[in-house]
């Protein structure tokens, strides 16, 4: 019998569609230097100030201290991947919790690297664009291996995670995973 948890709420939804939206259309399709890449930046750096307050505030699941970062945890984790054992994590699992906080790091840095880039005093500095322009790559690199860790997780823990991300609801199958992190 499925089993739905309400997990996600409102903003963290809408946090990650629009940061997903922002993003993409500030690294494909909008050029560095042009007022509305500079816009599009800024509206991210404030979804992400907004995110940081929520994670200190906001309900169970959105907060940081129920997701803290662990290297330990994320071996764990891919420790029961590779022995194929299933754990159930109704927020973040803990490899998806290191990538959370390498993202918001990753984008604010970028944030603040592109800001700098638009000042007399570094406007042109070769150094603050290489770091901008090395971390858009690595923002998609990390990207790319979130969205491939969500479809093998969802595939392998029998859970679907893109529409939870969407619903708010994460709906377990009992036979498909551990009964170790329970609801």
């Amino acid at each position: 019998m499925e089993k739905p948890l309400r997990v996600w709420d409102p903003f963290v939804r809408l946090f990650h569609w629009s940061l997903v939206v922002g993003f993409t259309a500030n690294a494909l399709f909008d050029a560095p230097g042009k007022q509305t890449h500079r816009y599009v930046g800024y509206v991210l750096m404030g979804l992400i100030a907004g995110r940081i307050l929520w994670g200190l505030t906001g309900p169970s699941h959105a907060r940081f201290a129920s997701f803290p970062p662990s290297i330990g945890g994320a071996m764990q984790h891919l420790g029961q991947i590779a022995t194929g054992r299933r754990q159930r994590h109704i927020g973040h699992s803990p490899l998806g919790a290191l990538m959370v906080y390498n993202m918001l790091g990753t984008l604010l840095i970028i944030g603040l690297t592109g800001w700098m880039l638009t000042t007399l005093t570094f406007f042109g500095v070769e150094w603050v664009e290489t770091i901008h322009q090395g971390l858009v790559v690595w923002a998609e690199i990390c990207i790319c291996l979130h969205v491939a860790a969500v479809l093998f997780e969802s595939r392998r823990l029998g859970v679907n995670l893109p529409k939870s991300m969407v619903t708010g609801y994460k709906t377990f199958m009992p036979d498909r995973v551990a009964d170790a992190d329970h609801p």
